[in-house]
């Protein structure tokens, strides 16, 4: 286990700034996900942090040493891609173990090291088998094997999931989840979707433009945004964004709030009110339904509602927005502290 300290990390790319200013502080044992959209810097992020690119400015501190100066195969990290890079002409053994015999590490360390792994990973009865041979999940829980032999300091995970199917990927977020249980090690994880991000996070680092938007617990993330891009970035699906004059007749309204925000579950369907939302779509679910429609001056608006329903595209339907699941964000898009949710 590693404490990881981020303090002010600038990357350039010739006259092309990609990291403005990065501070961070990652715990002992801490599972700490980096999240964003497609060109926000995350994976760039992880790149400093491993030693693979060189920071333009700033520094970055391993259990309170400045490693800005220390190789990647000295800082003690290992790093899991999104492409396996399994060895395709070795066995799931050799794989494992191939970095410990280029360190010179004895044989028969390297075989009680790749066994604990197998086991930890239930690779056990696929030592022998190459990469061919095994499905999507087990060649990632081969990457993932061969990191943890190294017993590094700190794991580094960019998007490891993103190429395995969609019931697989759930799969493997409980597994990676129990494995940093297990071993109590200190992980970062990338990854571009934000319910990986939820499910598996102690601590999630929001991403835009290589800028830090917020940092914070899951939940904290999705019950008190900082600002629009994360209310609409951490939640699925999105939260819904309405122009201030749409409930500027409901009481309580904040005369500074420039827009309001309102999660599709929060809202519900009323007897009777001023805000009505005009069904374009209906999606229908079985344990709940999905409405997509519009409020307002064509306002797109989303609502989830339990079990099913018999309303269809066209039908309108006032809505309840309860004052108490309302976020209120001032023109520049941030919250609006003490109104709202």
């Amino acid at each position: 286990m590693a404490t990881l300290e981020l303090q002010q990390i600038v990357k350039t790319f010739e006259t092309t700034t990609v990291l403005h200013g990065i501070d961070l502080t990652v715990g002992q044992g801490e599972f700490v996900v980096f999240v964003g959209p497609s060109g926000c810097g995350k994976s760039t992020l992880l790149r400093v942090i491993a030693g693979l690119e060189s920071p333009s400015g700033g520094e970055i501190r391993i259990d309170g040493q400045s490693v800005n100066a220390v190789s990647a195969a000295q800082r003690g990290c290992a790093m899991v891609f999104q492409s396996y890079a399994l060895y395709p002409h070795m066995t799931v053994y050799d794989n494992m173990a191939f970095g410990l015999e280029n360190a010179g590490v004895p044989r028969a360390t390297i075989q009680s090291k790749v066994e604990e792994a197998a086991r930890l990973l239930r690779l056990s009865d696929l030592l022998r088998r190459r990469p061919t041979q095994l499905s999507g999940g087990q060649r990632q829980r081969v990457a993932i094997g061969r990191a943890i032999v190294r017993e590094p300091r700190l794991f580094l995970f960019d998007e490891p999931l993103s190429n395995l199917d969609a019931e697989l990927r759930v799969s493997m977020r409980a597994e990676l989840r129990e494995l940093h249980q297990r071993l109590g090690a200190t992980m970062i994880y990338v990854t571009h979707d934000q319910v990986e991000a939820m499910t598996m996070a102690d601590r999630i680092v929001v991403l835009r433009a290589g800028r830090v938007e917020q940092i914070g617990a899951p939940l904290d993330l999705y019950n008190r945004p900082a600002n629009i891009f994360v209310a609409g970035f951490i939640g699925s699906p999105r939260m819904n964004f309405l122009p201030a004059a749409v409930l500027s007749g409901l009481p309580d309204h904040p005369p500074r709030a420039h827009t309001y925000g309102i999660r599709p579950e929060h809202a519900r369907i009323a007897d009777a009110g001023p805000v009505q939302l005009r069904v374009g779509q209906v999606e229908q679910l079985g344990a709940s339904s999905v409405l997509r429609g519009t409020v307002g001056q064509d306002t797109p608006f989303e609502l989830v509602c339990a079990g099913q329903t018999g309303l269809r595209a066209g039908d309108r339907v006032p809505l309840a927005l309860p004052a108490d699941a309302l976020h209120a964000f001032d023109a520049d898009g941030l919250r609006l502290t003490g109104e709202g949710a």
